[in-house]
């Protein structure tokens, strides 16, 4: 079995002969590497826009840490600019003007995205035929619900508060914005795939804002609609929904193959409840890699023995790996997973 065959066929749940790991976030600024290429790009959104940059931050992982799998250096909110929506980063989002009602809806745009987008395209095969195929490549986008959120926060934010007042009092027009939303979100998926990405992960970072029948009426069906048309392609699709302990059940309806985990849950009581038709992927406390490269290891070993019994298991972090995480850390962690064998 070839090392770089891991990955997707743990996704498929496939007999592996090893857990595949890697972490969200890995291209980032934990790196000097990474802040070395950040500095000569000057922002985050010229990092984002330029593919010689953003194709080197990608493999930086690979090279440096050993990963199983590379992501594209990118950003969920890269998809909202050709709506008509203004994007910095300072140092967090800040989008403008915000969707605030029907009539802000009816000015979103619904476009080409490889017309719009280009240099995300261009970074894909770039990166495709640096790696020779040492790993996979993972593309990915905002599921509708999260990237709606934003649009209508106008940024990040702890409640959302906006958002949520617009699903309880105009739910006619918040699913008019997920509409359109996951009207470009599949296309951009599916031009993803086209360009190279060999899966496909959907984040759905604000999944947990939701109940579960919030969730159920204004992220599902839209989330299905991304997965249906992805599902043709045959590449791996991964939901993970940050904070969504409640929504596993519910989430066994995507269609997806592989649901990432936040360290809230246990991996075995996880794939417990979504059953033997899911893997899953995750779920180490980022905060652990604020330790010792000895408590990272014990750590990493409970949480391959907490997976042990899914029927596929990538390795990964509840959430992304934080900035200030030191490199020998990181280093600890992709050594013990690859090290440890998956249990007969």
């Amino acid at each position: 079995m070839a090392e770089g065959d891991l990955f997707l066929r743990a996704c498929r749940r496939e007999p592996v002969s090893r857990t595949p790991v890697w972490m969200m976030r890995q291209a980032g600024r934990y790196l000097p590497e990474y802040r070395a290429v950040r500095e000569k790009a000057g922002d985050f959104v010229t990092l984002c826009k330029t593919p010689e940059l953003a194709a080197e931050v990608t493999i930086q992982p690979v090279d440096r840490l050993g990963v199983d799998a590379a992501i594209l250096f990118s950003d969920i909110l890269v998809p909202a600019e050709p709506m008509g929506i203004g994007m910095t980063f300072n140092p967090g989002p800040r989008l403008t003007p915000p969707v605030r009602g029907s009539a802000d809806v009816d000015r979103l745009r619904v476009y080409d995205p490889e017309a719009e987008l280009p240099y995300v395209f261009t970074t894909i095969r770039v990166v495709r035929q640096a790696l020779g195929g040492r790993v996979p490549l993972i593309g990915f986008a905002a599921a509708p619900f999260t990237l709606a959120a934003y649009l209508v926060e106008g940024g990040g934010s702890q409640g959302f508060e906006h958002w949520r007042a617009l699903l309880h009092g105009e739910p006619a027009t918040a699913h008019r914005l997920l509409d359109k939303v996951a009207t470009v979100s599949e296309s951009y998926l599916e031009a993803q795939v086209r360009a190279g990405a060999q899966a496909i992960q959907i984040f759905d970072s604000w999944a947990g804002l939701a109940s579960r029948a919030d969730w159920r009426g204004f992220s599902l069906p839209y989330v299905q609609r991304v997965v249906a048309r992805l599902k043709p392609t045959g590449v791996p699709l991964i939901y993970f929904g940050l904070n969504a302990a409640h929504l596993y059940e519910d989430i066994r309806e995507t269609g997806v193959d592989v649901v990432g985990v936040d360290w809230r849950t246990e991996l075995h009581e996880a794939s417990r409840r979504l059953g033997p038709g899911f893997a899953v992927q995750g779920n180490l406390d980022p905060t652990v890699l604020l330790t010792t490269p000895e408590r990272v290891a014990a750590k990493a070993r409970a949480v391959l023995a907490s997976g042990a019994s899914a029927p596929g298991h990538v390795f990964n972090l509840g959430h992304g790996i934080l900035p200030q995480t030191p490199v020998e850390n990181a280093q600890a962690l992709i050594d013990t997973v690859r090290a440890a064998s998956v249990p007969a």
